[in-house]
């Protein structure tokens, strides 16, 4: 028998200002979906408006645009809210030992606690409702570390951590936590990344001018980023998947690179994962 699908409806995505974010409010209002897009930049909000999106700024850096956006939600759909999809995040390169607090800060300000603050904000809709779905997109960065990835490394873990405790949390709410954890994806993260990389590292007076050389060679590659690299209709998919299941899975992997090192991470000792890693 086929599986019963799910009735959610009204759908608050983060980042949609291309990549990930974009296809995706593409796809579920293809689908059917009410898709309340949200974008940081303004310019990007107006673009998403010209797209025939309900679209408003969200800057998750800052406290007071995430309550302006959640009064705006409010008032669109009456508090009727069914989903969210937390996408906006950024990668900041660079060894650990160069990276100052404030870079882990911003790092963390922007992945992590602009997400746990957005959601604590939709949960009493939800809960007043007895349903909701809250689907954070992670990465296979948030399974297994790679070298000079540590900022994006500890903040994608916390973000595994703060989810598996919201599962337990909200258990008998009607509110489910899913996972989306993708590993190479087409779009702008890795000219996001470099900037990010140029505006806190000095790669001429580091220990690993060498190695960021080389990873500045990647980041600057045109055109996919290897030979795994998924388009972003790859996360897209999996995010129908977990808004139309009934009852969703707790993780949905997404690229081979996730399905192969969180095999790897169960059945190899530390060391040698650490040596695959590393070549990453």
């Amino acid at each position: 028998m086929l599986e019963e699908l799910s009735t959610l409806e009204t759908v608050l995505i983060t980042g949609c200002s291309s990549g990930i974010g974009l296809r995706s409010a593409e796809r579920l209002r293809d689908a059917g979906y009410r898709v309340l897009a949200s974008a940081r930049q303004s310019a990007d909000v107006e673009r998403l408006q010209q797209l025939g999106f309900e679209a408003h700024p969200l800057d998750l850096d800052c406290s007071d645009s995430i309550a302006q956006a959640v009064a705006w939600v409010v008032e669109r759909c009456d508090g009727q809210l069914d989903a969210v999809f937390h996408n906006g995040a950024y990668g900041q390169p660079g060894a650990l030992e160069d990276l100052s607090r404030e870079a882990l800060r911003q790092q963390f300000e922007t992945n992590l606690f602009g997400w746990h603050e957005l959601t604590c904000a939709v949960i009493p809709l939800m809960r007043a409702r007895g349903r909701g779905r809250i689907v954070l997109n992670s990465s296979v960065l948030g399974l297994v570390c790679m070298p000079y990835r540590g900022a994006y490394n500890a903040s994608k873990f916390a973000l595994e951590a703060m989810a598996d405790t919201l599962r337990m949390e909200l258990n008998g709410s009607g509110i489910e936590i899913v996972l989306i954890e993708p590993g190479p994806i087409d779009s702008r993260f890795r000219e996001n990344a470099r900037r990010a990389f140029l505006r806190y590292i000095d790669p001429q007076r580091s220990h690993h001018a060498q190695a960021y050389a080389e990873m500045d060679a990647r980041l600057t590659k045109p055109g996919l980023s290897g030979r795994f690299t998924l388009p972003a209709d790859a996360v897209a998919d999996k995010l129908l998947a977990a808004l139309q299941a009934r009852r969703p899975k707790t993780r949905y992997y997404v690229t081979t690179p996730t399905y192969l090192f969180a095999f790897l991470k169960r059945v190899l000792p530390t060391t040698l994962l650490d040596r695959i890693l590393s070549r990453g």
